[in-house]
């Protein structure tokens, strides 16, 4: 079984029906997307939460330079979605794009109203989740606004342990806000680092 599926996420984290759950299921769209390809664009009305079972995806802008600005990653077993789009039916500013061919669900506001309206425990465990992902993005400003890029590095694998070896190492640097030059840089110190150890 797919550890990784909606299901097996709800039910291993809040007290619910495996009969509920599979009603709530039938609500959401289950889609395969290729690499490459978008779930959305700036302009686009977001109206989904997307769940990623199987794949790669990235959250990110481009300014008016043409640079990109990677603001989140999610792989299996992450949420992600613009916000703002959604909550507030506004145009994004934001792409998400599929990094590797995935297998995700799409949700709307419905779906989440209706579990919490249907179950408190679940009513507790999404405003866990809306604190926790508040708390990621402070702390995403903060490492931005004042770390160093190599304690922005250690932190990115202490975020996403498994994604260095699926992405090239210019999203890495987008991510951290550094150049791709910076990052190597970063690599090789810390590589002399820990080899003097």
């Amino acid at each position: 079984m797919n550890t990784f599926t909606l299901s097996t996420f709800l039910t291993s984290h809040i007290e619910i029906e495996a009969d509920f759950v599979e009603t709530l299921m039938a609500q959401c769209k289950s889609l395969k997307v290729d690499k490459g390809s978008y779930l959305l664009k700036p302009g686009e009305i977001c109206q989904h939460s997307f769940y990623v079972e199987q794949g790669l995806l990235r959250y990110y802008s481009i300014d008016e330079k043409g640079k990109e600005h990677i603001l989140q990653f999610a792989s299996e077993g992450w949420f992600v979605s613009d916000r703002e789009s959604v909550y507030f039916h506004q145009p994004s500013h934001y792409f998400i794009q599929a990094l590797e061919n995935s297998r995700i669900i799409l949700f709307n506001e419905d779906f989440i109203t209706g579990l919490a309206q249907e179950n408190k425990s679940f009513l507790e465990f999404n405003n866990k989740l809306l604190h926790n992902h508040i708390r990621h993005l402070q702390n995403r400003i903060n490492q931005l606004l004042s770390a160093s890029a190599e304690d922005r590095y250690l932190h990115f694998i202490k975020i996403y342990p498994d994604l260095l070896l699926r992405i090239p190492q210019s999203m890495v640097a987008s991510y951290l806000g550094i150049t791709p030059e910076s990052l190597s840089r970063v690599r090789k110190d810390l590589a002399t680092k820990n080899f003097k150890k």
